[in-house]
């Protein structure tokens, strides 16, 4: 996307199996299909009492772990200012009708290598958010190592799908800023819960609130998948992802003096997106 924040809708980056609108209207290529043979149990998830409710009444209540919720995180004038900025870079084209702006190192998960030339760390206005951050208890020595910026829009069909992220280089918190719009957060067990069946999947939404700051971590970090599905973005959504390190790259770790560069250039808040 250019600078600005206008979308061209004559391309896209799927690959696989991913979908947009594009893909489907311009491509030729079909939407997905979903099996329909397979039971799923619908939750909503409770930020007063961490509990996952069924939303129709058919089974009980469970607790939810692993999901930290903070309502208006950011201000009004906060957001306007954080999208302008954004907007002002360019976006790239990512899978799924999403785009996005990296402000991390360059990795390969397969080959488990991660390369330092071309990080300039985190961009210089979020280093009041992650002090902001930083009070939080559950969020005490939170110390981002990347940031992923995430462009939704309707018009392009964007999602994300069911997904664990990547806990070689990335640490236990996950942490995201929903700015525009509000959303819901899937989460899902394929393999579904005792109680409930063990072949039935199981889906908690996640209403995310305007403004607001979701952490995962826990069972919610490591076994749920998440995802943002197509027809929860009913206007453009912008978010932006922190990730911590892996106790690999920590003092301690194997890779402990890489982890330490690594944070030296992300905290220096010096960065511009790859």
């Amino acid at each position: 996307m250019a600078p600005g924040g206008t979308d061209g809708l004559t391309s896209c980056a799927c690959k696989g199996i991913r979908r947009c609108l594009v893909c489907e209207k311009v491509k030729g290529k079909g939407p997905l299909e979903a099996n329909g043979l397979k039971i799923v149990h619908h939750f909503l998830y409770d930020p007063e009492t961490k509990l996952a409710v069924c939303k129709d009444g058919t089974a009980a209540s469970f607790p939810f772990p692993g999901i930290f919720l903070w309502e208006n995180f950011i201000s009004e004038e906060e957001e306007k200012n954080l999208i302008s900025t954004m907007d002002q870079d360019v976006w790239n084209e990512s899978q799924s009708g999403r785009r996005k702006q990296d402000f991390g190192p360059k990795v390969n998960f397969k080959k488990r290598k991660v390369r330092v030339s071309g990080f300039s760390g985190l961009p210089s206005l979020s280093q009041k958010l992650v002090l902001r951050m930083q009070q939080e208890p559950s969020l005490a020595g939170f110390q981002p190592v990347e940031q992923c910026n995430l462009d939704y829009h309707p018009q392009r069909g964007s999602a994300i799908d069911p997904h664990l992220d990547d806990s070689w280089l990335w640490g236990e918190r996950l942490v995201t800023i929903n700015m525009l719009s509000s959303t819901t957060l899937t989460m899902s067990l394929e393999q579904g819960l005792p109680e409930l069946g063990p072949a039935e999947e199981v889906h908690v939404a996640v209403h995310l609130p305007h403004r607001s700051l979701v952490v995962l971590y826990g069972e919610a970090r490591h076994r749920w998948k998440h995802a943002i599905r197509r027809e929860d973005v009913q206007e453009r959504r912008v978010c932006s992802t922190y990730r911590e390190l892996s106790a690999e790259f920590l003092p301690g770790g194997q890779q402990a003096q890489l982890g330490a560069q690594l944070l030296d250039i992300a905290l220096s808040f010096q960065g511009t997106p790859l």
